[in-house]
């Protein structure tokens, strides 16, 4: 939210600010209980035809099927996705190719301090000895000012990923950010996934048939053994199963 020195506000107006908020996490937690049945793609029109041009979708680029339905509903999406410096090849190049054949805008954030920049502030590998702190400085904080103009934002997120995300509502309010969170595929499962992709041919990280069954960046992402959840190969052995970015 804008602060009172960085916007110029005049009294009375951080009090229309908290009202908006308050009415937006109540239309977001209504949307989520009317829409819990409805398709992925009628979820969207709705943050659609809420938000318009206030609504984004933000994409790690392990696929690209949440782009390619917003696009089916608003062509030309803003489709936001974070390049943290640390990522595989193959998620800048699926990257590069959702931009260059699907009808989206690509935009890409980085963090505020270069991998080198960050290693000097901090020293080398942040990841392996405060994973958290990376995260925030790499991920979170891009995010959170990247979205700065959007009123609402659509993940990927799928409750069969993981135990921590069994409960996330296709629409919901982001306390953190002030911001309704449209999670379109919530109810979702892998077979839903790939059943999609096969149909519309969507672009997928190539690392997803080498074994990765959740794709972030390359020092914190392992191949997953069978048998394991999608998420077992992020930050494995660390305690740690969550960026900041969901919570």
């Amino acid at each position: 939210m804008t602060t009172t020195q960085d916007a110029g506000l005049t009294t009375g107006e951080p009090e229309a600010a908290a009202l908006k908020a308050a009415t937006l996490k109540d239309l977001a937690e209504r949307a989520g209980r009317d829409l819990e049945d409805a398709s992925a793609l009628d979820i969207l029109r709705w943050a659609v035809d809420t938000f318009g041009k206030e609504f984004a979708v933000t994409s790690s680029m392990e696929d690209a099927v949440v782009a390619h339905l917003a696009s089916r509903v608003l062509p030309g999406v803003d489709v936001v996705f974070l390049d943290t410096g640390y990522h595989f090849e193959e998620t800048i190049g699926t990257r590069d190719a959702v931009e260059a054949v699907m009808d989206v805008n690509v935009i890409t954030l980085t963090p505020r301090q270069s991998v080198a920049e960050q290693d000097a502030a901090y020293g080398p590998k942040l990841h392996d000895r405060d994973p958290d702190l990376c995260c925030a400085l790499r991920k979170v904080k891009p995010l959170e000012e990247g979205l700065t103009g959007y009123t609402a934002w659509a993940t990927g997120l799928r409750r069969d990923e993981s135990p921590t995300r069994a409960n996330t509502p296709v629409v919901g309010w982001d306390e953190k950010r002030q911001k309704v969170k449209v999670s379109p595929i919530a109810r979702w499962t892998q077979d839903d996934v790939e059943a999609y992709v096969a149909e519309h041919g969507v672009l997928t990280n190539p690392l997803l048939m080498d074994g990765y069954a959740s794709v972030g960046c390359a020092p914190c992402t392992r191949r997953v053994a069978e048998g394991e959840d999608a998420r077992a190969g992020r930050w494995a052995g660390r305690g740690k199963t969550e960026c900041g970015l969901h919570g």
